[in-house]
């Protein structure tokens, strides 16, 4: 039977949404460069998919963190599917934006959540854990309890493991950065020589450049 990390896994495969660049890398908002990228905004395109993301975050939530008042999506690339889960769930559900907006209210937090309220975030990735985190702080800012995070994937760095430790948050992923490799070689959508290039790249993410 397979688990649903490489269930889903092969399912983000199948789309693409996992891009491997060594000789080109990309640059996450952190300033790290990786030949890997995982790109679940993709989903969204498929209904099917789409609907699988918003049913087993449902379910992950209300096996592992019970009594839930509202859901919160980290902006920009986790707002649809928080919505869709709160729909689900039928709760109250705000989004959490990197910085306050430049006009208007001037809101970090859109939408309402009342002091006390039990929150779960979700959360489409998680590299280092920075902006996720930073979710969450706004969050307690505003008097809310937050109970854990829900994200599609996470690259499973010690940095960002250590930080949702430090911060107590409970992280729940989808999949992650092991099982994708697994499926990847063997189903042929990555090489051999492709892995030595991860490996190394996994080692020492934030001092990696490519053929160093």
């Amino acid at each position: 039977m397979k688990t649903l990390e490489r269930l889903f896994a092969e399912k983000l495969l199948k789309i693409k949404a996992i891009k491997l660049q060594p000789a080109n890398p990309f640059t996450w908002a952190s300033g790290w460069k990786s030949p890997f990228y995982c790109d679940n905004r993709k989903t969204l395109s498929y209904p099917s998919l789409r609907n699988f993301v918003k049913i087993e975050i449902t379910r992950l939530i209300l096996e592992r963190f019970g009594q839930v008042d509202a859901i919160a999506g980290v902006a920009t690339g986790a707002i649809p599917q928080g919505a869709l889960v709160a729909d689900a769930l039928n709760l109250p559900f705000v989004y959490v934006r990197s910085t306050p907006k430049d006009h208007g209210l001037e809101n970090l937090i859109e939408g309402e959540l009342r002091p006390g309220m039990k929150v779960v975030v979700v959360e489409d990735l998680i590299s280092t854990g920075g902006s996720s985190l930073k979710a969450v702080e706004a969050i307690r800012r505003d008097g809310c309890e937050v109970i854990g995070m829900v994200a599609a994937y996470t690259y499973g760095f010690p940095i960002a493991e250590k930080a949702f430790k430090d911060a107590k948050v409970p992280l729940v992923t989808l999949t992650n950065y092991e099982a994708v490799m697994e499926v990847a070689l063997r189903t042929g959508y990555i090489e051999e020589e492709d892995v030595d290039t991860l490996n190394e790249w996994r080692k020492d993410p934030a001092h990696w450049e490519s053929g160093k």
